[in-house]
């Protein structure tokens, strides 16, 4: 496996600075990085319509208050859409770095990652991103709220004729795909999920193992990193500490997704007990979240091949 020195403390020159053959990539999917902190940034200050909602509700025949709530609840939708929207642009950087990352260049997938550093992070970024996205959205239950009032709503004013403003923002096939969305406990991560499983399948003639190696080499890098007391001594932050452990559970549920017996058989490439253990040595509230990832996003922690131990380290 690759050594963990190239992800830690390594020659960091290399990994932000593409080479001339990274260059292309790099670049498409730097525009959409760029754009993730402010998506994470809305998130997180993401209030939702909550009290304007329970007071429309209980008084049904109060015109003021039903305007009110639906002029607090179109803006937000408008964000809901954006979110959506981002995620289909995420996942088509996804692409672009496993078709770099998987490319027949190179024999072995260790390799890839060595000569393709900034490649790498940003893979690694994109994984970051996913899952504190999801953990956010996790903790906040107005998100759905709003939408289906504002579905509810506009089904009502629809009968009735009323012309909707904002309605030809989200028209009822886009709100039934971004309700969908929503509905899922973690959906960018399944949204990248499904990306790779399709890029997978769109790309027959590409070994399998292309990509699950590339995955879980980035998987024990990420746990060596963790568990090997001179590399986390490295680490200059706690955040680098959590973008390592939010990267190795991404790359974790990716390669269940796509390989075809999954991360937590026998056969598995990636060292699952020690993975876990990792994640179970720190404080609790801190890695909830991603023990959850792990435990109900998943494609085969249920399938009879996965051991009783590892069952049992993530009831």
């Amino acid at each position: 496996t690759a050594s963990p020195r190239h992800g830690a403390g390594g020659n960091s020159e290399n990994q932000n600075h593409p080479t001339e053959a990274e260059r292309e990539t790099w670049k498409e999917v730097d525009v959409v990085l760029k754009d993730a902190l402010g998506i994470l940034d809305e998130l997180q200050a993401y209030k939702g319509a909550g009290q304007e909602i329970r007071e429309a509700i209980q008084n049904p025949s109060d015109e003021a208050l039903q305007d009110q709530a639906w002029a607090a609840v179109v803006p937000l939708v408008g964000k809901l859409k954006t979110f959506y929207e981002f995620s289909q642009r995420l996942e088509a950087a996804l692409h672009s770095l496993l078709r770099a990352l998987t490319s027949e260049t190179y024999n072995d997938p260790t390799q890839h990652l060595e000569r393709e550093q900034a490649l790498a992070k940003q893979f690694a970024e994109i994984l970051h991103f996913t899952l504190r996205f999801d953990e956010l959205k996790m903790t906040n239950p107005a998100i759905q709220n709003d939408f289906s009032y504002y579905r509810r709503t506009l089904s009502r004013m629809r009968i009735n004729n009323v012309p909707a403003e904002g309605e030809n923002e989200v028209n009822n096939e886009l709100a039934n795909r971004i309700s969908l969305f929503y509905a899922d406990a973690t959906p960018m991560l399944k949204s990248l999920s499904d990306g790779t499983t399709k890029f997978v399948s769109e790309n027959k003639n590409l070994p399998i193992e292309n990509t699950t190696d590339v995955l879980s080499t980035m998987a024990t890098v990420c746990k060596v990193m963790l568990e090997t007391p001179e590399y986390r001594s490295r680490f200059s932050s706690e955040e680098t500490f959590s973008f390592c452990l939010r990267v190795m559970v991404g790359v974790i549920i990716l390669y269940d997704y796509v390989h075809p017996v999954g991360a937590f058989a026998k056969s598995s490439k990636i060292d699952m007990k020690g993975c876990i253990k990792v994640l179970r040595d720190q404080p609790p509230n801190s890695v909830e979240g991603l023990l959850n990832a792990l435990r109900y996003t998943t494609k085969h922690l249920n399938d009879e091949s996965t051991t009783k131990t590892i069952k049992s380290m993530l009831q």
